[in-house]
């Protein structure tokens, strides 16, 4: 019994060793650390992470790198051998546009399994930083210079001048807080309270990428006393003949100004731009509270003006700048249009102002136009609103005088312009339509009805000729009777001719036989009885006629 005890613990023994050794040399398996996280803020790339067994101690971190279309992987520089769970790799040149891909693994005597990170781009995960921010105090104000907190930046060394920020002042006694935002890299604050101390804090913003910074730093500062002398106030421009003139209020008389202006892009540029600023010409030593500059003296663009008031041995302030968009001063002159017009309407043909002078002039905006027209002989005007340049006015009278007046305003809110109204243009419309219908009604019916009034004029004529113009040709009888050429001649002569017909047929008579005159008796009679049948249209024997056939009758009777 003692021995099969003895030979299983030896077994027991045995099989545990390899186990045993194992672990007492630290050799027990590691597990890949979990949750890496990538921070990037401006140009500091920094990578955090958890253990994933807190009891295993004397364990370091290592990172690998892959460049998009890369195989093998490489050490990543600044990561190798960590004892912590943060690392730094910054001194790494990377393109911050490219995408990239990390690896994380835990080594001692043996190492754990790779745990790899998502891939990403630097630029995309990249957040701002907080800005740099100096104030300089005034009376009544506070000037805040702000610079980006990394300078020389390469994530956002295409963005420099994109940077946009906001800012949240307060007094220190009372801790209500204002918010500013959308301030240039110089900004001033107005209307601050003398000798009172301020704080705030700015941050950062590229609106482009939509990426909004950190805050930065609370900064405080006091204001000085107020000064013996106000800045001008109330600062405005106008536009009178070819020149601008530039007004402001002040409190005191007996003053002398200076008026300067920059550029307005110039305040997105970081650093200290003060000497940048030019006086205006014609604006120096001004005894009014205005002054007179023509013009040319500004290209087209956006402009910051200022004044400062002096009284020879005291200076002013500068004023709260403003800004001047010269096409905002600009004119929109009137449009000039064409009128074609129709029996019932006017087509209007509207076209863009010819500039004249160097007076500046509202170009590249849409606009909508404004028309305005009347009977000539009436004040009741009708208007009509369209953005297009050829306009139909309708519902007009023909053969009236109509009269038109147009002026533009501009569609865009912020610059809200309008013309003044244009000269107005008569114009009569044209005959209406209804004389035209009409005419080529008659037209058609006319041409429709032509073939029934030849063939009416024919008949007509036919008619005419019938009753007035009845044909010469005898009846078929009289032919029949007077078969001889010369005797048809006869009857077709003239009334002189029928009278001495006459007389011919008197000779026969008295010496004809009475055999002869027995037969022409019965030729007379057959002739007569079909004369008698005819209509008598063929008749031309006249009284001499009547008289010849009477001695004819007595002849044949005796």
């Amino acid at each position: 019994m003692m021995v099969v005890l003895l030979g299983a613990t030896t077994l027991v023994l045995v099989a545990v060793a390899p186990w045993v050794l194992s672990a007492a040399a630290g050799g027990k398996n590691l597990k890949s650390p979990q949750k890496v996280e990538v921070d990037i803020i401006d140009d500091n790339f920094i990578l955090r992470w958890n253990r994933s067994d807190e009891s295993v101690g004397n364990v370091t971190f290592s990172f690998d790198y892959q460049k998009t279309g890369m195989d093998n992987w490489i050490k990543l520089s600044g990561c190798q051998n960590i004892t912590s769970t943060k690392c730094n790799f910054s001194s790494l040149k990377l393109n911050v546009y490219e995408e990239i891909k990390l690896r994380i693994r835990a080594e001692k005597e043996n190492t754990s399994s790779w745990y790899e990170v998502d891939s990403f781009t630097p630029f995309r995960k990249a957040q701002i930083g907080p800005p740099e921010v100096h104030l300089e105090a005034e009376d009544k104000a506070i000037v805040i210079h702000i610079s980006p907190g990394t300078k020389d930046s390469v994530m956002w060394a295409l963005d420099g001048l994109s940077f946009t920020y906001s800012l949240v002042i307060w007094k220190n006694s009372s801790g209500v807080e204002e918010r500013i935002e959308n301030i240039y890299s110089r900004h001033k604050i107005y209307k601050l309270s003398p000798e009172t101390t301020y704080c705030l804090k700015v941050k950062a913003a590229l609106l482009t990428s939509w990426k909004i910074g950190v805050y930065s730093p609370v900064h405080c500062i006091k204001t000085t006393v107020e000064n013996e002398l106000p800045p001008p106030e109330n600062i405005e421009v106008s536009v009178q003949n070819q020149n601008y003139v530039l007004k402001w209020d002040y409190t005191y008389a007996n003053m002398t100004f200076q008026v300067q202006w920059l550029h307005a892009f110039l305040k997105r540029n970081p650093g200290n731009h003060l000497y940048k600023w030019k006086q205006i010409p014609d604006c120096e030593n001004v005894k009014t509270t205005q002054c007179v500059f023509p013009q040319n003296v500004f290209q087209k663009g956006i402009y910051l003006l200022r004044v400062q008031a002096s009284d020879g041995n005291n200076t002013s302030f500068w004023s709260e700048e403003i800004k001047f968009d010269t096409e905002i001063q600009a004119f929109l002159l009137p449009p000039v249009f064409n009128i074609r017009s129709l029996s019932d309407s006017f087509h209007i043909y509207i076209g863009a102002p010819k500039q004249s002078g160097n007076t500046p002039v509202i170009q590249d905006y849409p606009l909508i136009y404004e028309i305005i027209f009347w009977e000539n002989t009436s004040n009741a005007e009708r208007k009509i609103i369209e953005k297009k340049t050829d306009v139909t006015v309708p519902n007009l009278k023909p053969l009236t005088v109509y009269c038109v007046k147009a002026r533009a305003h501009t569609m865009d809110e912020k610059l809200n312009k309008s013309s003044v109204f244009s000269d107005a243009v008569c114009e009569k419309t044209k005959p209406g339509n209804t004389s035209k219908i009409w005419l080529i009604v008659g037209i058609c019916i006319a041409l429709f009805a032509l073939p029934f009034v030849i063939y009416a004029a024919k008949v007509f004529l036919r008619c005419i000729n019938y009753v007035f113009f009845p044909s010469l040709k005898p009846s078929s009888s009289i032919d029949e009777y007077f078969s001889e050429q010369p005797l048809k001649n006869l009857l077709l002569s003239t009334s002189e001719e029928q009278i001495e017909k006459c007389f011919i047929i008197e000779n026969i008579s008295t010496i004809a036989t009475v055999e002869e005159t027995n037969q022409t008796d019965e030729d007379h009679k057959k002739y007569s009885s079909q004369t008698s049948q005819d209509s008598g249209n063929y008749s031309n024997e006249d009284e001499s006629e009547s008289k010849t056939s009477e001695e004819l009758q007595l002849v044949l009777d005796s």
